[in-house]
């Protein structure tokens, strides 16, 4: 066991208001249709069901590369997110085009499986072609207040990734507290996570504004003390059009432009694509065009 742990103290009142004030922001006409493109471009676009075929992670990655044919200025979305047995169709799927495979591992979403398990499964993942890999740490290790087995879980994972980028996912609902999502970030960061995630999606919240807020807040504050560059994936729950753009608003308030990009970072979504895409389409013709001009997957 590690020793007693020594919580930081996040202000419940300050991060809120600060949230209130940003959500106040409001993106016009051409800033808009920018933020859009961009929403679209740092897409982790997901299908993580036990009913996933081969033929519906074809279809999820040909709508990443091509997301709108009739609007060819859109851009592709940075990643599609798969489970491990389903890699090898995403990497074939997406072949040439700059779209990266993510595959959930080490036991997603309850990772509550043996590490050894959790390392195979990492390792098959990558072996299979994954560029990135969204683990969950062991939340009962870190409710249970054994940080010294988050920290090894996670570095031995990042050891197994190999060249693969490693995204830490917390599953900030079942934290308790943002004293405790602002420790759990920096425990995440300290043990060589690329991205730090909010959430599986799995659970009835995510990526709350505060939440995301909080993560900002401790990766600028780490970069900072370490010089070492660490992403950002709010997930669970950014489900429209608006909720993305309030996110871009946080990070670039926080961050800056800097991490305005899919190197540093990403939002893991499934259904959000359609709301952008409408609103695109609106910024172009001035009218909404219609949901089923878009394909739900």
């Amino acid at each position: 066991m590690s020793g007693p742990r020594t919580l930081p103290h996040v202000d419940r009142v300050g991060i809120q208001e600060r949230v209130d004030a940003l959500a106040k922001r409001s993106i016009k006409a051409e800033a808009k249709r920018q933020g859009i493109l961009l929403a679209i471009s740092v897409l982790d676009l997901t299908t993580l069901e036990g009913a996933d075929t081969p033929g519906k992670v074809r279809q999820l990655a040909a709508k990443a590369v091509t997301p709108s044919p009739a609007y060819p200025e859109v851009p592709s979305c940075a990643a599609v997110c798969v489970y491990p047995s389903m890699v090898s169709v995403a990497l074939d799927a997406v072949a040439g085009t700059g779209v990266h495979v993510a595959s959930v591992a080490t036991g997603f979403p309850a990772g509550q499986t043996p590490l050894a398990t959790r390392l195979e499964e990492v390792r098959l993942a990558v072996a299979d072609g994954a560029d990135e890999i969204d683990m969950v740490i062991s939340r009962d290790a870190y409710l249970s207040g054994d940080d010294a087995r988050v920290i090894d879980e996670i570095e031995q994972i990042k050891d197994a990734c190999g060249p693969a980028h490693l995204k830490v996912i917390l599953e900030t609902v079942e934290l308790g507290s943002y004293d405790h999502v602002r420790h759990a970030s920096m425990l995440a960061m300290d043990a060589g996570a690329d991205f730090i995630k909010t959430s599986t999606g799995k659970a009835a919240e995510g990526a709350t504004p505060g939440v995301i807020l909080v993560m900002l807040e401790a990766i600028r504050d780490y970069v900072q003390r370490t010089g070492r560059v660490v992403g950002m994936k709010p997930a669970g729950g950014v489900s429209t059009s608006k909720a993305a753009l309030a996110v871009l608003v946080l990070v670039k308030e926080t961050l800056g432009d800097d991490w305005l990009t899919p190197d540093r970072l990403r939002i893991g979504a499934s259904s959000v694509l359609n709301d952008l895409l409408l609103q695109y389409a609106k910024t172009e013709t001035g009218r909404y065009g219609r949901a089923e001009d878009f394909s739900k997957e």
